[in-house]
């Protein structure tokens, strides 16, 4: 097994991940990996969006949040505030490429949407992976939920390439979590 700290496994997990992820746009890889590779250089290139994130130099995670600035800008993720109102976060999650083609939303209860932000994302991942899809938090240790769309049978290859490369996912609404 390979250690995961090497730089060409981490290297080769995310651009895995960026394929996963957005697999019709190569783009979101290649932001990824220059922040890997350079990560200096990509600091520099989006010193916009990184401002807005407190970041003015590289930061140990800088890939991930490269990931999930690329996935954003890209329509295929959709990041949350810690109590964000429910028609938000479902109108946001309505919007997003990897959306099911089947909408989630008729199995939903009138109770569900006055559920605080977490507990509504965990439901919205159950009623997800009712019909096939998975909803996974990218977790980039803030106070905010960065959350992308996959099919079901994929959150495990999700989970297993993020371990590699040492970065945390959360699958929302795949039972309780362990302590």
């Amino acid at each position: 097994m390979s250690d995961p700290h090497d730089t060409g496994t981490v290297r080769t997990s995310l651009a895995e991940i960026a394929a996963l992820l957005a697999p019709a746009h190569p783009a979101v890889a290649d932001e990824v990996l220059r922040a890997h590779d350079s990560p200096h250089e990509y600091v520099s290139a989006f010193a916009d969006r990184l401002a807005d994130r407190g970041i003015d130099e590289p930061v140990d995670n800088l890939a991930w949040i490269a990931l999930v600035d690329a996935l954003d800008a890209h329509g295929l993720l959709a990041e949350f505030d810690w109590k964000e109102d429910a028609q938000e976060i479902r109108a946001r999650l309505q919007k997003l490429e990897s959306r099911p083609s089947i909408d989630p939303w008729v199995l939903f209860e009138a109770r569900e949407t006055g559920l605080p932000t977490d507990k509504f994302l965990d439901a919205c991942g159950r009623h997800y992976r009712e019909i096939g899809a998975a909803l996974a938090v990218l977790d980039i240790d803030s106070d905010c939920y960065p959350v992308v769309g996959l099919r079901a049978a994929r959150a495990d290859d999700l989970t297993a390439l993020a371990a590699r490369a040492g970065f945390p996912v959360r699958h929302l609404g795949a039972g309780r979590r362990r302590r």
